[in-house]
């Protein structure tokens, strides 16, 4: 009497372990992303853009060419100075990222300071938007 093994292979697979794997990366994103935290009341401009990039200040640009850099109200002259201090305070530079926050009535040159400010200190500059309403 022969007693010969069975060698079956079990095709079953355990869910377990990637439900597991699946909510730790969700707690990851979550406690790594952050959210501009917007203090005027401003009607953003709708967009359909889905870019999601990290944040190290803000800049709220308000209707009459007032500035504001973190909630702080700035002249004009001292805009680029109030991002370059914000960016001293910041250790990887080549993250740090400029968010525009400004109303849709808000003329376009107002934004293009920031910009032009942004870029003369070799940082990000995005423009801050909300769902295009469907």
């Amino acid at each position: 009497m022969s007693l010969g093994k069975r060698n079956k292979v079990s095709a079953e697979f355990s869910m377990s372990s990637l439900t597991d794997i699946i909510f730790l990366l969700l707690i990851f994103f979550m406690l790594t992303s952050s959210v501009i935290q917007i203090q005027d009341k401003v009607n953003l401009p709708e967009s359909d853009s889905k870019t999601v990039a990290p944040q190290s200040t803000v800049v709220s640009v308000l209707e009459n060419g007032r500035f504001k850099v973190d909630g702080k109200e700035v002249s004009d002259r001292l805009l680029a100075q109030r991002i370059e201090d914000r960016l001293q305070d910041v250790n990887d530079r080549s993250n740090f990222t400029v968010a525009i926050v400004t109303d849709q009535t808000t003329e376009f040159k107002y934004i293009t300071r920031v910009m032009e400010a942004a870029g003369k200190l070799g940082v990000q500059a995005i423009i801050a938007t909300q769902p295009t309403a469907e």
